[in-house]
């Protein structure tokens, strides 16, 4: 026995098949009556040299049914003065039109069409044809299928309806006597062009969506190919740098005990030396991680949490530790932020006093940090150093890396010489990076 669900679904099908045939026929509607809408004949690809023949072939065409409906009016039905001029006028107009306005083309076309078959009606003989002419329904099966060549399937089976209804309740009410029928042979030519048009404007697509797939797949070939390289680029890193942080770290650990009476002050700096050691093996690795992982969000790139401001005091100390004398100061409300602010602001407050180490020995730096309404304020300054800075090996790419961090947030980023001989680096980052303009998802994953 079927449930009430099942009887509400089979109600509801006979309701639905109507509205979306109206709805088709209200959409065809549309298209047939906005003649004014711009679709160029499209251009041959191959070869270039040939791009234009199909338009330089239909112009001839319009040319050619100009004069052929003035030659078969004149001739054949006798008629004569202005009224055939216009109406071959028309009927060339409407072929060349057909090439940039496809509907504005027919509707020309099909009045073209019925102004001839009321000229011509009260001349038409023995056998003749009506209410086409033969080179008339010729000229008009070119426009169907100028236009099946552009529009969708429902409005080509509409311009090839329209006409033959046309037709033929006009042979019905008002065929000449003797004249001969030509509702048969329009059925036949019409519905071969537009099927043609069709099957042509079928295959232009089906080209159309090859080839951009084929660039679908050379993005995605590029994008494997990067990939490789950089999990390549991961593996040479850590078979470089980690071996040596690991030699480092077991080195400060033996050392004490290859000292006879160590002191503690020795001890305490070699412990330093290991810890910085593994933790900066552990932060490569973890860069390492994301470095080979295709996808951001992948668990085995996030497989250790990335640094926050709550581990400031940590950095803080390491550096003191060295001999730089760091004091901090926290202004605002202190709250969590997201990930990205949060690694951002503790990446910029690192580098800066990095640089303290290798190019201000001796100096004092202040750490200042406040948590605005919307922005956090981040502010690094050191006084003059009082020694000479040791020789740095490093690539000098550090400020860069701090205002390529800070704009990716959509936030700004200074740094220069101050008064007193000294140096800043001062930050505002945006609270909520997503309500920043021109984020994009790029510039989330190098947040990571």
């Amino acid at each position: 026995m079927p449930s009430l669900e099942d009887v509400n679904e089979q109600s509801r099908f006979p309701d639905e098949v109507p509205a979306k045939r109206s709805e088709m026929l209200r959409a065809t509607a549309q298209d047939l009556l906005n003649p004014m809408r711009l679709d160029p004949l499209p251009r041959m690809s191959r070869p270039r040299w040939l791009a234009r023949l199909p338009h330089v072939l239909v112009a001839y065409a319009a040319v050619f049914f100009g004069f052929l409906t003035t030659e078969q009016l004149g001739d054949h039905y006798h008629v004569t003065g202005g009224t055939p001029l216009a109406i071959a006028l028309m009927t060339g107009v409407s072929i060349a039109l057909a090439m940039f306005r496809p509907i504005a083309g027919w509707w020309l076309g099909l009045i073209a069409a019925g102004l001839g078959a009321w000229t011509m009606y009260g001349h038409v003989g023995h056998g003749q044809t009506w209410p086409w002419t033969p080179g008339g329904v010729v000229g008009f099966a070119l426009v169907i299928l100028l236009v099946a060549l552009r529009v969708p399937a429902r409005v080509t089976i509409a311009v090839i309806v329209v006409p033959l209804v046309c037709t033929g309740l006009a042979e019905v009410s008002f065929k000449p006597e003797h004249s001969t029928s030509t509702a048969l042979g329009g059925l036949l030519l019409f519905g071969f062009v537009g099927l043609l048009g069709y099957a042509l404007r079928a295959l232009r697509l089906a080209r159309g969506e090859l080839v951009e797939q084929e660039t679908l797949t050379e993005e995605e070939r590029a994008r494997r190919t990067l990939l490789e390289e950089r999990s390549r680029i991961a593996r040479e890193l850590h078979d470089v740098v980690a071996h040596h942080m690991s030699v480092i770290s077991i080195q400060a650990q033996v050392a004490p005990h290859l000292v006879e009476n160590p002191s503690e002050e020795l001890k305490e700096n070699l412990a330093g030396i290991r810890q910085n050691a593994l933790e900066a093996l552990t932060e490569l690795r973890r860069v390492l991680g994301v470095l080979r992982s295709e996808q951001p969000d992948d668990p085995v790139a996030l497989q250790h949490p990335q640094p926050t401001l709550a581990e400031l005091d940590g950095l803080v100390d390491n550096v003191r530790g060295a001999g730089l004398e760091v004091t901090t100061e926290i202004a605002g409300v202190r709250r969590p932020l997201t990930p990205g602010v949060e690694l951002t602001a503790y990446r910029i407050v690192q580098e800066a006093l990095s640089n303290c180490l290798r190019h201000a020995s001796g100096s004092r730096v202040e750490v200042g940090i406040a948590y605005g309404p919307r922005d956090l304020h981040l502010c690094i300054a050191n006084t003059a150093p009082t020694r000479p800075a040791p020789p740095s090996p490093g690539a000098g790419h550090g400020l860069l890396g701090m205002r390529e961090r800070a704009g990716m947030l959509g936030g700004e980023l200074a740094a220069g010489p101050r008064p007193d001989g000294g140096y800043e680096v001062s930050a505002v980052l945006p609270m909520d990076p997503q309500d920043q303009p021109g984020r994009s998802s790029f510039e989330t994953k190098r947040e990571r």
